[in-house]
């Protein structure tokens, strides 16, 4: 690190010696950027390391710690459902009975993990228990080492090392065995016994297992007296003897951590002793992982350095660029355009720097003036629409009709059907107009388009039917008027009209998220994928319908909305066309 420190001070010597100014202060900046750069990923790196090999000491022994505790209760909890066995034999009187035998089975229904409970003799015969089969031959119950140490310690709760069961028939299992010497009524006469109570060791062994520090790491159970291995996730350590863990270093600790070599590998070792049994819990967590982790910090710094030191070049050759004399002239055009004149144009030459400069400040005084007509023609596109929006809500074809409609309905007598219609005609005026209004509300919306459908029956009578649609929630919302006329109009003279069979239209409202989606649908003769295509680039109009057509209610919506709303069509040749609109879902205008 000082070797690169030392070589940049170098080139920064010879740079301001020889080289332009804007280049002297390029390297200057880097230099001085690089140098607190190094100070810091040093600072850093150091402070990182510590922090990584700290966190994962505390992980290890919260881990460990946790363990203990849940080992503890767990222990804590036999121990409990054995005195309970204890208790319910003291009190009984002329062992065996039936009742006991009663008692016994309950308790052993409590809990799932007890394999058998089991009372035998001094000399080794079964006085009573719950067990699923006879007691085998040659079991040496007399030599194990439970029933020594219960003899040998009468009223001193036992726990043994995990071993396999052989007392009985029953297969084979892995247990850990609870005993004590009691004394009995047996016979008639008080005698000395052994209480039993074997507890499958799988319960303990699947707590175990989930444990895990690091990816290589693990946790193993040692007695206190000779080391003997209790649990260890390689279980068949516990027989072929121990090859690599120092058991010794573990046994002059009850509460600590010491490190070990096994394999040529570091480890840290943590300990923790249980209470009342006496086992320890060790907890092995492997060094070269810690070291991994000091390495993807350095990595991250190195990347880190060279990221910053590429930033700080490109910021630095940036600044110096544009320190010199053109930048005066640069400024006084700028207060030019500031004034509104956006015809200023600056002709700079000197160094390729400043030219580039110059360009690049025409080049922004161009995309402005761009974008300033491009929001004129904007403006003009938005007038163009609401005037054909307007031009749209009084249609003298569609009124004509419908009053010629009306006339032929009066000379027919049909007073019902003129009422019907003259009040759609009223109130679809009355909606198409809003007091000039643009917004109004998707009720309004529908209620418009309703009108209209009445007003159309009337006319094709039973050429076709229609039926809306709308969730209540949506009709408070407000949306741009007369969006759904022209393609409900659309349907009628475009897909329906042409149809032998009665056409249908369905109109839906519906809030889907934050948006509100529009559909209409009919069932005409729909269009080919290339005709819709044209029609959504505005290649194609028509000479019929309302005069506001698909791609301008669609800019329409964009212009109010933004550029995540519109319409979206789906047609097919002699299955129909479904017409999408979305709008946001506002309750107020904005």
């Amino acid at each position: 690190m000082r070797a690169l420190c030392k070589a940049l001070y170098e080139v920064l010597l010879d740079t301001i010696r020889v080289k332009s100014i804007q280049f002297a202060i390029t390297m200057s900046f880097i230099f001085i950027t690089v140098t607190v750069m190094l100070i810091i990923s040093l600072v850093l790196y150091n402070k990182f390391s510590k922090t990584a090999e700290s966190s994962a000491l505390i992980n290890t022994q919260q881990i460990v710690e946790q363990v203990q505790f849940n080992l503890e209760n767990y222990i804590k909890g036999m121990a409990d459902t054995f005195e309970v066995v204890d208790a319910k034999i003291a009190k009984s009187r002329g062992i065996p009975s039936d009742k006991l035998t009663e008692q016994l089975e309950t308790i052993a229904s409590t809990r799932e993990d007890i394999v058998s409970i089991n009372l035998f003799a001094a000399d080794g015969e079964l006085i009573t228990g719950l067990q699923n089969a006879g007691m085998r031959k040659n079991t040496r119950l007399l030599e194990q080492s439970w029933f020594k140490s219960a003899l040998d310690n009468p009223n001193h709760l036992s726990f043994s090392l995990p071993h396999i069961q052989n007392l009985f028939k029953d297969p084979y299992r892995w247990v850990v065995s609870m005993s004590k010497g009691v004394s009995i009524e047996h016979g008639g006469k008080w005698e000395d016994a052994v209480l039993l109570v074997d507890v499958n060791f799988k319960t303990l062994d699947d707590v175990f297992r989930t444990v895990s520090l690091g990816k290589k790491g693990y946790v193993y159970i040692i007695d206190d007296s000779a080391g003997n291995i209790v649990y260890h996730p390689q279980q068949q350590l516990i027989y072929i003897g121990l090859k690599y863990e120092n058991v010794e270093q573990a046994l002059k600790f009850s509460y600590g951590k010491y490190m070990d070599v096994s394999e040529g590998e570091s480890r840290l070792n943590v300990v923790r002793t249980v209470n009342n049994i006496g086992w320890k819990i060790i907890g092995v967590s492997y060094m070269d992982e810690m070291i991994t982790t000091r390495k993807e910090i350095s990595t991250f710094m190195i990347w880190l350095l060279v990221i910053v030191l590429i930033f700080i070049l490109l910021i630095s050759s940036f600044m110096s660029a544009r320190i010199s004399k053109p930048i005066k002239r640069l400024k006084k055009s700028m207060e030019m355009v500031e004034k509104g004149h956006f015809d200023t144009y600056i002709h700079v030459r000197g160094a390729d720097e400043v030219e580039q400069l110059s360009r690049r400040f025409n080049l922004m005084v161009s995309r402005v003036r761009e974008l300033m007509d491009q929001n004129i023609h904007e403006q003009e596109i938005k007038r163009k629409n609401e005037l054909e929006v307007l031009q749209s809500q009084i249609n003298p074809h569609f009124l004509y009709n419908t009053l010629n409609s009306v006339v032929r309905m009066v000379g027919n007598g049909k007073n019902e059907e003129v009422v019907t219609t003259i009040t759609s005609l009223s109130k679809f005026f009355r909606i198409s107009l809003s007091k000039g209004k643009n917004i109004i509300t998707i009720a309004d919306e529908i209620e418009h388009i309703r009108n209209y459908l009445i007003i159309q029956k009337m006319r094709y009578k039973d050429k076709f039917d229609y039926d809306i649609e709308v969730d209540e929630e949506v009709l408070p919302y407000k949306t741009l008027k007369l969006i759904l006329q022209p393609f409900v109009e659309n349907s009628l003279y475009h897909g329906i009209e042409y149809m032998v069979d009665e056409g249908h239209i369905h109109i839906s409202a519906t809030k889907i998220d934050d948006k509100i989606q529009l559909q209409v649908r009919d069932n005409g003769v729909g269009m080919s994928e290339e005709t819709l295509k044209n029609i959504m680039i505005g290649s194609v109009k028509s000479d019929k319908g309302s005069g506001v057509g698909l791609r301008n209610v669609h800019e329409r919506i964009q212009l109010y909305f933004g550029a995540d709303y519109g319409v979206k069509v789906e047609s097919e040749l002699e299955e129909g066309t479904v017409v999408k609109i979305w709008i946001p879902a506002i309750l107020e205008e904005e």
